[in-house]
């Protein structure tokens, strides 16, 4: 299979590098060639830009996990603009190719993320929801996902992936959170009320893969574990499995004196569920936090 990556050098498309078969060809879109061969050396193919496609034929499959990182920085203006942008018009441009082809690629898997339905309450949340809350996350993500929609056709098919926390010893949120916990300041944000959906970094991959091989998935699709649980059940069980307190809370107030507009994405959250993934098949092998993180912090 012959595979166009955007994002391979991120969290997600390096473990998905590692972790593809043998037979699986990929090329990868990267800023920083010399970076790229330098960290995953011949995993892959590079290039630097689209700039000398013309259409997409000889690809089987496009991923699209490329973007600026969405928690890396107050959200002005011109950081909201950025982090749109980053997605939209690649994503734009990956479409148009699609449509130039004559044997256009058969999957399409474009990045989106829970932050789709906005702040949620304590109601299950599946694919089916059809009640977002309309602020910026989920404005970013609705227009991602129509974007990369318009590369459906008879030929190809779309896959969404709304991801949840990716949880990984390598990089992301949870190395952001280890620090504090290993010290015993670790605690609950804002309320603890709100809902964390989260998936292991082993399951995030295999149901990837898992899209890419099932030739009758498409359309929106949850990537995150049936169990989602709440921040503070999900800072108990972080501080029990490095056997520390869990004892100091930051409060609502700090986190939006910190963080402004993007403390919203800490102090809100979604009670995803993966519905369609599971219906159409797709088995998690870390489906409770605490053996996910056992696995990850100690494994």
């Amino acid at each position: 299979m012959q595979i166009l990556m955007t994002g391979g050098t991120g969290l997600i498309g390096t473990r998905l590098l590692s972790r593809l078969p043998e037979g699986y060809q990929v090329t990868v879109l990267t800023r920083n060639l010399a970076e790229a061969e330098l960290a995953l050396g011949r995993r892959a193919a590079w290039i630097s830009s689209l700039k000398g496609l013309q259409n997409l034929d000889g690809f089987d499959a496009v991923i699209n996990l490329a973007g600026e990182p969405i928690a890396d920085k107050r959200w002005s203006e011109e950081q909201k603009q950025r982090i749109c942008q980053s997605r939209w018009q690649l994503t734009e441009k990956l479409v148009e190719l699609c449509q130039s082809s004559v044997h256009p690629p058969k999957v399409f898997l474009s990045g989106s993320a829970v932050g789709y339905y906005g702040r949620q309450g304590d109601d299950f949340i599946s694919e089916y929801h059809q009640s977002p809350h309309n602020e910026f996350s989920h404005q970013l993500c609705e227009r991602w996902e129509k974007i990369a929609l318009e590369a459906q056709s008879p030929s190809t098919r779309v896959c969404l992936l709304r991801t949840g926390i990716v949880l990984s010893r390598k990089g992301g949120a949870l190395v952001k959170m280890l620090p504090p916990f290993r010290m015993g300041l670790g605690g609950r944000m804002g309320s603890g009320k709100q809902f964390m959906p989260w998936i292991h970094i082993s399951d995030m991959v295999a149901a990837m893969r898992f899209l890419l091989e099932t030739p009758d998935c498409q359309g929106p699709y949850n990537l995150c574990a049936p169990n989602p649980v709440t921040n503070t059940k999900f800072s108990q069980t972080l501080a029990k499995t490095l056997g520390r307190p869990c004892l100091f809370p930051m409060p609502a107030f700090v986190l939006r004196g910190l963080f402004g507009e993007m403390s919203d994405l800490l102090l809100y959250g979604q009670r995803v569920i993966p519905k369609r993934l599971e219906e159409a098949g797709f088995h998690f092998q870390f489906q409770q936090l605490d053996k996910a993180l056992l696995n990850l912090i100690k494994g």
